[in-house]
C-alpha cells in the first residue's frame, strides 16, 4: 500500500526522507486492517487497477498517510490534492489495452463476485524504491520503520 508516492527523488534527499517518515510514526502502535471488496479505478467498467480494499482501523492509518504527506512539504514534495483511499493494488492494465479488453477484464471480476475478509496487522511503514523498467517495476525495501 503506499502512503506516499514521491517519484523521483535525487539521492542525497533519500535519507531526510526516511528521517521524516521516522518521526511521522515515532509512538505509533501497531494497528489491525481487514482487507475487504474488489474494485477497480476508475470502476469495473473500464479498470486501469484491480484493487482490493482496506477497512478496519484506517483512521490511523489515514492519520499517518496524513502526517507522512504534510511533514514531507518542507522537503520540496506537493501536498496531495486527492483525498487517501486505503487500498491494495492487485493489477494495472497497460496503456494498449483496449477498452473492450479493459471491459471484459472488468466484467470478469465483477461475475466472479469475490467476497474477500482478511485481518492483519500493520507493524511497520516501508520507505521502498520503485525503478520502471519496460518489464514492470521492481520495488526495493530501503528502510523498514517499526510500529510499537
Amino acid at each position: 500500500m503506499t502512503l506516499k508516492f514521491l517519484g523521483n527523488v535525487h539521492p542525497e534527499k533519500v535519507s531526510k526522507v526516511t528521517k521524516v517518515v521516522e518521526q511521522a510514526v515515532a509512538g505509533v502502535s501497531a494497528f489491525k486492517v481487514v482487507v475487504k471488496d474488489v474494485g477497480g479505478f476508475p470502476n469495473l467498467k473500464q479498470p486501469r487497477v484491480l484493487w482490493v480494499g482496506i477497512g478496519g482501523d484506517i483512521q490511523k492509518l489515514i492519520d499517518l498517510q496524513q502526517r507522512i504527506d504534510n511533514d514531507l512539504m518542507p522537503l520540496g514534495f506537493a501536498k496531495e490534492k486527492r483525498s487517501f483511499t486505503p487500498h491494495l493494488t492487485l493489477a494495472r492494465l497497460r496503456e494498449g489495452v483496449s477498452a473492450q479488453d479493459r471491459q471484459e477484464f472488468g466484467a470478469k471480476i465483477e461475475a466472479m463476485a469475490p467476497k474477500l475478509f482478511y485481518e492483519m496487522v500493520v507493524g511497520s511503514i516501508n520507505v521502498m524504491k520503485s525503478q520502471l523498467l519496460s518489464t514492470g517495476a521492481i520495488y526495493s525495501r530501503l528502510s523498514e520503520l517499526k510500529l510499537h
